[in-house]
């Protein structure tokens, strides 16, 4: 029995929501530590959203942009995929378009059957998340499964960087 309640708690899927920012590069990189404690697979999820009223169509075409980014976001998954593949990890990878990006992560936790979401701040203070509220805050009260919430430093303030083991794609 113990045995049962100790196997439920080991992750054997993990899900990283990936914006191309250092701050996802780093909860991939905490992912990635987990991932070969734990002999799990990492899958990663790059939701494109939409928003109808955004002045981006008036300069680029709404499917030619969509198309490029899900391009360039694939690109970079693969790349992740053969380093991760030396490491004896195994990455699946999703690029969702969606008007609301917490629902489209949720899916994947429901489709993919997630144990383990780590994601990351973005470490912005004043009135943005006051007004708006955030991805990873509102992700922790709506995932149902356990959340590693990397916090990583306001974006503004500029620290020396330290070198991960996994190149950094983005």
């Amino acid at each position: 029995m113990a045995e049962a309640k100790r196997s439920s708690l080991i992750p054997a899927k993990i899900l990283v929501p990936v914006d191309f920012s250092p701050s996802s590069h780093r909860a991939l990189e905490q992912a990635t530590a987990y991932a070969q404690q734990f002999d799990a697979e990492i899958h990663l999820v790059h939701v494109i959203p939409m928003f109808p009223s955004s002045k981006v169509w008036d300069f680029i075409p709404e499917a030619e942009f969509i198309q490029e980014t899900t391009r360039k976001a694939e690109a970079s998954f693969a790349a992740c995929q053969a380093d991760l593949a030396a490491m004896g990890i195994k990455l699946t990878f999703s690029v969702r378009v969606a008007n609301d990006v917490v629902a489209a992560i949720l899916d994947v936790i429901k489709r993919e059957r997630i144990g383990l979401l780590v994601i990351s701040t973005h470490g912005i203070t004043g009135w943005h998340p006051l007004a708006f509220g955030s991805i990873a805050e509102k992700l922790m009260k709506l995932a149902g499964i356990p959340v590693l919430l990397i916090r990583t430093p306001d974006p503004a303030i500029k620290k020396n960087s330290h070198a991960g083991h996994l190149k950094k794609r983005w």
